[in-house]
């Protein structure tokens, strides 16, 4: 069964490439949604898959990339709409 997740990450999370290689982990699992900076200095996302990919997906959005640090991760999981098709990088 689909499911939704809607994520924030803190950290050092800007500026160590985290929106790319989230692409990436998210096209390899077969995530769809995706992924963007805030102004604040977080990252934002909202992806759809099986939960059980979600869960793998959410092992990586805990450690990011190389030189990423997190700090903090909230994370609410809501039921999937559909209206993805792939995952993409917000600007």
């Amino acid at each position: 069964m689909l499911k939704r997740i809607h994520v924030y990450i803190s950290g050092r999370v800007q500026g160590v490439a985290f929106r790319w290689v989230t692409e990436d982990v998210a096209r390899q699992l077969g995530v769809v949604g995706w992924v963007r900076n805030l102004r604040d200095g977080r990252v934002e996302v909202l992806a759809e898959a099986p939960e059980d990919v979600l869960k793998e997906f959410i092992k990586f959005l805990k450690r990011g990339p190389r030189y990423a640090r997190v700090t903090d991760i909230q994370i609410e999981w809501l039921e999937s709409t559909g209206e993805f098709r792939t995952f993409e990088i917000r600007f």
